[in-house]
């Protein structure tokens, strides 16, 4: 085999599935994380989609994420008066998306790729890599260093191995939003089984009904210039609560909603980011899979779904393309379309978040006869969902696409 050894940089949710899809390939994977310990705690909301549980059923992994989300088997959408202006069931035939909390996620996928042979090393923030015509060696900031065959960037919006593989690479794009979660001491009028999105007066909330009774939200503000995350903790989560709670005052249940939400239950993430079309996924010896080269809108619902695909489809490539540069094309090959007609879509999503008050009404009008003639579920649902990757199809290396996935 062309490839024995991976570093593996980032140990967020690509990165230690990566590490397992390499070693199911039977190649030997160690994850470095930059932080000093596992981001427990740290996070907001995620959902992870039919597509991404088949994805993860491949590394085994799908059974630790099943125990836990919470079932997502319809979407429901409303105004800010409560009035229901249509829903989008899931597909017949697939299981339902699961919403989670991102905190609750780590450790036990750590504990996953631990228990099944992967290394995980904290502490090891990536400052730049040595190259051979056999091998890279990666350099960290406590002066370690580590080498292998290959260095794969898990590194997430703000990845280190983008700029080693191309210095004039794009970061991430400013959405004119800002995001913000929460957890509310209150049951919202919604079934467990439900996602229920609002577009309210003067801004978009989504939430769900908690088993304990408790509702998680999710909320977006128009914000014109960049705010990073760091820079939106420094103005009190009280701060911000407040203007939340002023912005929905008028929309049920979101001024529910907020008003029993307590600032230590509120998560400030700062304007939403996403990432532009990079022109460059690989060069040499490095490659990037998940956040680092495709991040899309939250909109989206698919972010941390596509990042396990393109972790599952890289394994693949390096298993059966013989020599490292053929094998990145390959991956890139089968990734790049899919991945950026999802993003496309999100944007277009985002824009319906920033309507002005005349056209806000016209969406109102619009959204119900759109539910039940555009945005069919299997029309809007199914280039995503019903995405399947064969595991033990062998990939082809010629430049023409290979039907290594199929639909259905």
């Amino acid at each position: 085999m062309a490839v024995e050894t991976a570093l593996v940089i980032g140990g967020g949710i690509a990165g230690p599935v990566m590490a397992l899809a390499l070693r199911k390939a039977g190649i030997e994977a160690t994850v470095y994380e930059a932080y000093a310990s596992p981001a427990d705690g740290v996070g907001s909301v995620l959902t992870i989609a039919p597509n991404g549980f088949d994805a993860l059923g491949i590394t085994g992994a799908d059974k630790v994420v099943r125990n836990i989300g919470q079932p997502t088997k319809r979407m429901i959408v409303a105004d800010g008066r409560g009035r229901r202006m249509g829903e989008l069931p899931g597909l017949p035939g697939l299981e339902a998306s699961q919403t989670m909390w991102r905190s609750e996620l780590y450790g036990p996928l750590h504990s996953h790729a631990t228990t099944h042979g992967v290394r995980i090393e904290y502490g090891k923030r990536l400052i730049g890599v040595e190259e051979t015509p056999t091998g890279i060696t990666a350099r960290f900031a406590d002066g370690s260093t580590a080498s292998g065959d290959v260095l794969i960037g898990a590194d997430g919006i703000r990845s280190t191995v983008r700029t080693l593989i191309d210095p004039d690479a794009p970061g991430p794009e400013h959405v004119p939003l800002l995001n913000f979660d929460g957890l509310a001491d209150f049951a919202a009028p919604a079934n467990p089984d439900d996602l229920c999105f609002v577009f309210g007066k003067r801004g978009f909330l989504g939430y769900w009904l908690q088993p304990d009774g408790r509702t998680g939200w999710f909320a977006n503000l128009p914000h014109k210039e960049p705010m990073t995350a760091a820079q939106a903790r420094q103005v009190p989560a009280a701060d911000w609560l407040q203007r939340l709670r002023e912005v929905y005052a008028d929309d049920v249940p979101a001024r529910d909603l907020l008003q029993h939400t307590s600032a230590h239950h509120l998560i400030v993430l700062g304007t939403v980011e996403i990432m532009p079309k990079v022109p460059h996924w690989h060069r040499s010896r490095m490659v990037l899979v998940g956040d680092s080269v495709h991040a899309p809108s939250p909109s989206s619902g698919q972010g941390a779904s596509l990042a396990v695909e393109s972790a599952i489809q890289l394994a693949r490539c390096l298993r059966d393309v013989p020599d490292v540069p053929s094998a990145f094309a390959a991956y890139e090959r089968l990734r790049r379309p899919r991945v950026e007609r999802i993003t496309a879509r999100a944007s277009r999503t985002n824009s319906s978040k920033l309507l002005g008050p005349v056209a806000d009404k016209l969406l109102r009008l619009l959204i119900p006869i759109a539910l039940k003639t555009v945005l069919l579920p299997e029309r809007t649902l199914g280039f995503q969902h019903r995405y399947r990757i064969d595991w033990d199809q062998v990939v082809n290396a010629d430049p023409v696409p290979v039907a290594s996935a199929r639909m259905g």
